[in-house]
């Protein structure tokens, strides 16, 4: 759980720039205690990050840092395709990995181009379902998500 929220937090200053402790902590889930002691970690382990004291302080990674751990992994990757769907993504018990892929994707971006996907994102809107209705929910389509894989050739 905590290597992956370090990684989290990781792509979150690597896509954002600068993030206070407030605002770790809100995205994180944790407190701003455990966030600086994360920082302090990542740190340690050979990643340049550092804080910001003052006014429009933070924390930010020096120097334009770039990781190479935005691999999408098979959830992710189908919820990138759902993403405008996000019903969908509950339905299929993948509404965690939208977000993750989203994050991974704006970190794997150049820094020129990555208020793009916010940028489009504000811009369009999928309404899927009919309007004025409910549309049904398959009862066992997280079910058959989680079983179903791509490489067997069914689905």
């Amino acid at each position: 759980m905590r290597a992956a929220r370090l990684i989290h937090l990781l792509l979150l200053l690597q896509s954002r720039g600068s993030m206070t402790a407030a605002e770790l902590a809100e995205t994180l889930e944790v407190s701003e205690r455990t966030v600086g002691r994360d920082v302090l970690a990542l740190s340690e382990a050979g990643i340049p990050v550092y804080a910001e004291h003052g006014r429009v302080g933070g924390y930010r990674l020096i120097g334009g840092y770039r990781t190479r751990l935005t691999g999408l992994g098979r959830d992710e990757a189908e919820a990138l395709f759902l993403s405008g769907v996000p019903d969908d993504l509950r339905a299929m018990g993948l509404a965690d990995a939208g977000p993750a892929a989203r994050l991974k994707v704006s970190a794997a971006l150049l820094p020129e181009l990555s208020d793009d996907p916010a940028t489009a994102a504000q811009r369009f809107h999928l309404d899927a379902p009919g309007w004025w209705q409910e549309p049904p929910t398959p009862a066992l389509l997280p079910q058959l998500a989680a079983v179903c894989d791509p490489a067997d050739g069914v689905g």
